[in-house]
């Protein structure tokens, strides 16, 4: 996202809604590079990418517990869930 709060910066709920409003205009200027572009697609990977988060967490040897909800696990799952497979 150009321009924007990364996920990393997602720390309260106020970011949160800074980087709902983001990613919001991510979608805007470069949804045809999502790979989940309709509202079903989307969803669908969202809950596939939040089953499998810990293992990008994992893999980036960060030390982020999945099972912890917080304000940048949240965010992170809805950056994933728009290029998720």
């Amino acid at each position: 996202m150009s321009n924007s709060l990364l996920s990393n910066d997602v720390t309260n709920r106020k970011s949160f809604i800074k980087f709902l409003e983001a990613f919001h205009q991510d979608l805007i200027d470069n949804g045809s590079k999502w790979e989940n572009k309709t509202l079903e697609d989307f969803l669908e990977a969202l809950s596939r990418y939040a089953n499998d988060i810990q293992g990008y967490y994992d893999n980036k040897k960060e030390n982020t517990n999945a099972d912890v909800a917080t304000w940048k696990v949240f965010s992170d799952m809805l950056q994933g869930a728009k290029v998720y497979e």
